[in-house]
């Protein structure tokens, strides 16, 4: 009931569309048990011998059935067309909320999520909203309603065989109850395998050449075919379930019929009952056992959407660590000053990434952090932009606290490079342009230019018009880095991390994009990672790191000298 009522929060915004379908539905209900009474009535007329005043009382309910079934037909369609519009609706501002909310997430929460089923998540469990909303709660309200009515309509007719119908009910009901608890966890369990085999999916997609490069076709395919039946026995435990449970409705639904045909008789024998009254009951006896076993029906569809329900309240109301701290406000006229205040950082998983760190980097000035493989470089660079937070100390921009500051006005004044460069699919003018929409293109081609990429784009034989591809894969390493310092540039951020944005490249390419580097400098604050030492030689400040700590800190000319860690690995690069 407490997921009901989160989900109806959510669907009543178009509470005016659901109004009018639920009392179409009414309409319905009483269009079904009025044709009945019409029909019995001129079963009666008939039985008792038709005359010229019979023929014309039914000529008359001749008229009324049409309209009665003309009534029908339209608030059938009111009530399919408008239920499934608001449902869709629906489902369409649930999976764009669900998106936005994993899109505001920290990075922290992905650690362990496949991106798979996020997007399962996003497509497959939000798709059972329109099932709830669209056919279960209207159907559900139909079947209740009708029900209810058809009992009131046999205890006019005759109490006694009316509650000899109801004496099935509770059976029904309790068994309703067992099936509920035992089939959600399966399907439930069903929806999250089929999130794993999208997970695997989108790995395999995303890795097909390595799995082509090492001939693990097979391999791959066994992987796939193991989750894709993991999903199907999920669901056929599922099914299995529903498949005792159906049955078993009809056929306690089926001893009240007997019940009712033979009681019927005998009290048609013994108590006088009417041949119409007889007739009636028939009649309606069909409207009161179908909405149970409808209910039943629904039943089984309401536990899978309220498994998939429960799978995308989860994204909804999962805690969001990072986000702008009450009273935050803008952070404005930026000049790109730096500085750490003895910072530590850790992951919920244990370990100590960064201990007690402290510098400070002046506007326009190069930082450059050195040191091995995974001692915290980046994770500096990702707790400047908020993408953590520091376990203890504080992170200065302009001698400002960026956590009482806005995230988006903190981000907006900061442009990353990363090495393994993301280009949306799409020409190189829109990924250039991305994080400046609001830039001509011959600002995006003073941004290439700058970033030494204008040359290799004009010698393309669509220029700024080429597609680039999925994750940029129709451009070389070397000029999807220098499209990304161009989209940097262009963003006019005072602050661009580079995140070994020369690392995969040849010689040549390594020192276009050192050229690019080189036409920022002293106009922008710059952070590089850099495992070539090269690439940072000019940097105002080098920070060498090892196990979380500043070992040594200087210029290059200071740190060779110093004859330390960093002259040794300058050394050993010749």
């Amino acid at each position: 009931m407490k997921l009901l009522l989160k989900l109806s929060k959510e669907a009543i915004r178009y509470r005016g569309l659901y109004v009018i379908a639920i009392l179409s539905t009414l309409m319905l209900t009483v269009i079904n048990l009025a044709a009945p009474k019409v029909l019995s009535e001129m079963t009666g007329i008939v039985s008792r011998g038709v005359d010229g005043a019979g023929m014309s009382r039914i000529r008359n309910l001749t008229v009324i059935l049409v309209i009665l079934y003309l009534g029908r037909v339209l608030f059938r369609f009111l009530n399919n067309y408008l239920a499934h519009k608001a449902a869709w609706y629906l489902v369409g501002d649930l999976r764009t909320r669900t998106y936005d909310k994993l899109e505001r997430m920290h990075i922290g929460y992905f650690h362990d999520k496949q991106t798979g089923d996020l997007m399962s998540r996003i497509v497959n469990d939000t798709r059972d909203f329109e099932l709830l909303y669209a056919h279960m709660i209207p159907e559900t309200i139909t079947n209740v309603v009708t029900f209810l009515g058809v009992l009131i309509v046999l205890l006019t007719i005759n109490v006694k065989l009316a509650l000899i119908t109801c004496s099935p009910i509770p059976l029904i009901f309790l068994s309703g109850i067992i099936f509920s608890k035992k089939v959600r966890p399966y399907f439930k369990a069903s929806q999250a395998k089929m999130g794993e085999l999208n997970g695997k999916l989108q790995d395999n997609l995303s890795g097909l050449q390595e799995i082509q490069s090492f001939g693990r076709e097979e391999y791959e395919t066994e992987r796939v075919n193991e989750k894709n039946f993991e999903h199907i026995r999920a669901m056929l435990k599922a099914l299995k379930i529903s498949g005792i449970f159906h049955p078993s409705v009809e056929f306690i639904s089926s001893i009240g019929t007997i019940l009712v045909v033979s009681c019927g008789g005998y009290l048609a024998w013994k108590e006088g009952l009417l041949v119409e009254d007889v007739v009636a009951f028939l009649l309606y006896l069909g409207l009161f056992y179908a909405p149970i076993t409808g209910l039943a029906n629904l039943l089984e569809s309401m536990q899978q959407s309220l498994a998939g329900a429960e799978r995308v309240m989860a994204v909804l109301e999962a805690p969001c660590e990072i986000q702008d701290a009450p009273g935050a406000k803008p952070l404005e006229n930026v000049k790109g000053s730096i500085a750490f205040d003895h910072v530590s950082f850790s992951y919920e998983t244990g370990g100590v990434i960064l201990d007690d760190i402290s510098f400070t980097c002046a506007p326009g000035k190069m930082l450059a952090l050195v040191g091995p493989t995974g001692v915290g470089k980046t994770t500096m660079t990702k707790l400047i932009s908020r993408f953590y937070e520091p376990t203890s100390g504080r992170i200065l921009v302009d001698g400002q606290d960026i956590r009482k500051v806005t995230i988006e006005s903190l981000r907006q004044n900061i442009s990353p490079v990363l090495q393994d460069t993301f280009l949306f699919n799409g020409t190189i003018a829109e990924n250039i342009g991305y994080a400046a929409p609001e830039a001509g293109m011959d600002a995006i081609i003073e941004a290439a230019k700058a970033a030494n990429i204008h040359k290799d784009i004009m010698n393309m034989p669509d220029g700024y018009d080429t597609l680039v591809g999925e994750r940029g894969l129709r451009l070389s390493g070397g000029q999807k880095q220098r499209v990304a310092i161009s989209r940097a540039i262009l963003r006019k951020s005072p602050i661009i991390v580079l995140d070994e944005a020369t690392a995969s490249v040849d010689v040549e390419t390594e020192r276009q994009i050192q050229e690019a580097i080189n036409n920022i400098s002293g106009s922008r604050t710059i952070i590089a990672i850099a495992h070539r030492l090269s690439t940072i030689r000019n940097a105002d400040m080098i920070l060498v790191i090892e196990n979380g700590h500043i070992v040594e800190q200087g210029t290059h000319e200071e740190l060779v000298a110093l004859g330390g860690t960093y002259a040794r690995m300058s050394r050993i690069q010749g």
